[in-house]
């Protein structure tokens, strides 16, 4: 799914009214992210504002994967669909949202998802989970690398509220990871973000 529907465009706008004065945001890198077709956003994960982050200054609508107690509010469930979000179980191998994750992907949507698997309680990216070369290697689409940087400073992990600061966020270039191990995939990748979170560390 390549355009954005008149509630993904209002959501984002708003969005975008708040992330300015708050946080200073800025994005490096937003042409790496394929126009159109299935695309693998993979973030570090440095606070609950991750998500808004990562998608804020796209213009094609998101898909993340949110916890699945969330959808058990109504209202809250069904903004999350308005979303596109996949519901998720922590704690579990949750084999069904992989599923539609690969699913979204091959359909040509573009989905995020952050395989530390929670949030860093140092600010530091931690090891990457090796679920996210399953869904790589079956999926077969572009995976984009976007480093975060200063969110763990706005809402760290153990904080009830989040506070202004300057966040900046930066794509890096499309990898192809065809024909590579599993363990091959997960050590470029995490190389790749550290990377991308070293260069936006130095340039602001």
């Amino acid at each position: 799914m390549d355009q954005r529907s008149f509630a993904w465009k209002a959501l984002q706008a708003i969005a975008r009214v708040g992330t300015t004065p708050l946080f200073d945001l800025k994005t490096y890198g937003r042409r790496n992210v394929p126009k159109k077709g299935g695309v693998l956003l993979v973030a570090n994960h440095q606070s609950y504002l991750d998500p808004i982050l990562v998608a804020v200054h796209l213009y094609r609508p998101v898909s993340f994967l949110a916890k699945s107690e969330l959808f058990e509010n109504p209202l809250l469930a069904g903004l999350l669909r308005l979303l596109t979000a996949v519901a998720v179980r922590q704690g579990a191998g949750d084999v069904g949202a992989m599923k539609e994750v690969i699913r979204r992907l091959r359909e040509g949507y573009a989905v995020s998802i952050f395989p530390e698997g929670t949030r860093t309680l140092t600010g530091e990216i931690e090891p990457l989970e090796k679920g996210v070369a399953l869904v790589i290697r079956r999926a077969e689409v572009p995976v984009v690398p976007v480093a975060i940087h200063g969110s763990f400073e706005a809402w760290p992990r153990g904080s009830k509220v989040f506070h202004s600061h300057r966040i900046r966020v930066k794509y890096g270039k499309p990898m192809d990871f065809n024909g590579k191990k599993a363990d091959e995939i997960v050590r470029e990748l995490e190389g790749e973000l550290r990377t991308l979170l070293a260069d936006l560390r130095r340039e602001n």
